[in-house]
């Protein structure tokens, strides 16, 4: 499969859906980056903005360090494409994405990955353990939702949505993570030390010492504490570097 043409997206749409199908695209190509990619499967959403309520997400088929800004497929909230496309969608990523965007105003990022970590973690019956400082932001903020096999059930997404509620993240039994943010920068951040939790809690099992666990008044003001570290700024502290990493690299994500 080939990508569209970028000359052609862009002229089809506004500059404010070119910069958020830029935004998601690069969110994509650090997700391989990192490894956090399962193949061709999982999905990342943004919300594409204005009045009317579609999204992008990945074309089904190509891995993650293939996305561009013009591959990307603009859906409404039925999985009915927007945009003439070549390209179809995963259903099962439909399912997930859309219940969320639907319900949350806010979430204008949605993102999930089926790590081994973050599996692993996702397996354990206390789920995520507060034994690193890692682990304190996603606790900060986080649900967890029992697996229902695979997400293709239009039934499943009111039980999904009452689970992550207002939270930032969100452990899908049996299954992996997701995260959302009013931006692909916080959806990232979110992602990273919500993963970097789970390795570090695998990690820390597989020594098979017993583990310390941080007391739980620390863990009640780090969302103060997330603030002063990150200059108020949140993801967009990190996500410009992000960029500059991702340039140097390989910038045809931009087309």
């Amino acid at each position: 499969m080939q990508a569209a043409k970028a000359t052609n997206i862009r002229e089809q749409v506004s500059a404010e859906e070119w910069q958020a199908r830029v935004d998601l695209a690069a969110l994509y190509r650090l997700t391989a980056l990192y490894h956090w990619d399962d193949l061709v499967f999982t999905h990342i959403s943004m919300r594409v903005p204005g009045p009317e309520h579609h999204f992008l997400i990945n074309p089904y088929g190509f891995l993650f360090e293939e996305i561009t800004a013009s591959s990307l497929v603009k859906v409404d909230l039925k999985g009915d494409t927007v945009m003439e496309t070549p390209y179809f969608i995963n259903p099962a990523g439909f399912t997930i994405h859309s219940a969320v965007h639907e319900a949350r105003e806010d979430a204008l990022c949605v993102y999930h990955t089926h790590t081994l970590s973050g599996v692993a973690v996702s397996a354990q019956k206390l789920g995520l353990l507060a034994i690193s400082q890692h682990s304190l932001f996603p606790l900060a903020s986080i649900g967890y939702h029992n697996y229902e096999g695979l997400a293709l059930n239009a039934e499943e997404k009111p039980r999904l949505v009452a689970d992550l509620g207002t939270n930032h993240a969100l452990i899908l039994r049996n299954h992996g993570l997701l995260t959302v943010g009013r931006s692909a920068a916080e959806a990232f951040l979110a992602m990273y030390t919500l993963e970097a939790a789970c390795r570090i809690q695998v990690m820390a099992q597989s020594g098979g010492a017993e583990l310390v666990s941080i007391a739980e008044p620390i863990l009640k003001g780090i969302r103060a504490q997330v603030e002063q570290v990150t200059k108020g700024l949140g993801g967009n502290l990190v996500w410009p570097a992000l960029l500059r990493k991702l340039d140097r690299l390989d910038p045809t994500y931009k087309e």
